[in-house]
């Protein structure tokens, strides 16, 4: 009876991530355009690690299958989008989409900044020996 109950959680999470992986993905260019500059503290990414994230992704999990009940209902009155939008893309978002200790979701871009200086560094240097 308990790896049944096991199998049955581990199965609706897999598919609460599949429904909302699609969701996640952001071009590029939408990605620079949302950039955000922020430098939170030590404790402040600690707190985000431990509390807020985990709070996030049960609630992104909750969303996903209230959605999922709900959806024949936002079918039939045409509100699929809209709900969807408030019960999983929201929370998924403000737990998966900013930095660790970040209050606004985007991304800052500082490690493709970083990685790019060090490759023309690297490249400099190279070019000058």
């Amino acid at each position: 009876m308990k790896t049944n109950d096991l199998n049955r959680r581990l199965a609706s999470a897999a598919l609460a991530v599949c429904l909302t992986a699609p969701l996640l993905a952001v071009p590029q260019q939408a990605a620079a355009q949302n950039a955000v500059d922020e430098s939170p503290s030590a404790g402040a990414m600690v707190g985000d690690l431990l509390i807020a994230r985990p709070i996030g992704a049960v609630m992104t999990v909750g969303g996903t299958a209230a959605w999922l009940v709900s959806l024949p209902f936002t079918l039939l009155a045409g509100h699929a989008g809209e709900a969807a939008e408030t019960l999983m893309v929201g929370p998924a978002e403000a737990t998966f989409m900013r930095c660790l200790g970040c209050r606004e979701t985007g991304y800052t871009n500082k490690d493709i900044d970083r990685n790019r200086a060090r490759k023309a560094a690297a490249a400099a240097e190279e070019a000058g020996n």
